[in-house]
């Protein structure tokens, strides 16, 4: 892992959903940055943060590196377990089917997603892994957490994308 790409060392209060989201929305834009789809996440349990990450497939380089899936380890390390109880995942974007799956897995109580994705959303758009019968596992969902800003990060990282020379 790259030493500036998950930061455990954070500590806030109480917060609500879009001051979480805007640390989430910063942590995309870095990724941006360098080079990665922008999109990150922040892992909170009793309204302090336990984790900040952001994608990092392409510098990993690992399929796995989404910034869900880094978190959810991130987690079971600090918390020494991997039932992630009473925990809160922030993520700019809607989790795809693996990070969905791992969720669902590692028995966080709540995500908070920004943009939907209309591709490969595996909460809303596409699949409803969250909320499939099978799971013995529920988690709660709240979408749309200032989805414009976290699309538009999106939309302008590929244009930029497909118009460089």
């Amino acid at each position: 892992m790259l030493p500036d790409a998950i930061d455990s060392s954070l500590a806030t209060g109480p917060r609500d959903d879009a001051h979480f989201m805007e640390r989430a929305l910063a942590l995309a834009r870095r990724a941006a940055d360098m080079g990665e789809v922008p999109v990150g996440a922040v892992l909170v349990r009793n309204g302090s943060v336990l984790a900040e990450a952001h994608n990092l497939i392409e510098s990993m380089p690992d399929a796995t590196g989404h910034a869900e899936m880094l978190l959810l380890r991130e987690g079971a390390r600090l918390l020494q377990s991997w039932r992630l109880d009473g925990v809160t995942l922030y993520v700019t974007l809607e989790p795809c089917p693996m990070c969905a799956g791992a969720m669902v897995l590692a028995r966080i109580d709540r995500l908070v997603y920004g943009a939907p994705d209309p591709k490969k959303g595996a909460v809303d758009s596409v699949y409803d892994v969250l909320r499939h019968p099978a799971n013995n596992h529920r988690v709660q969902v709240s979408s749309g957490v200032l989805a414009e800003p976290a699309g538009q990060l999106l939309r302008d990282f590929f244009v930029a994308r497909r118009t460089r020379p």
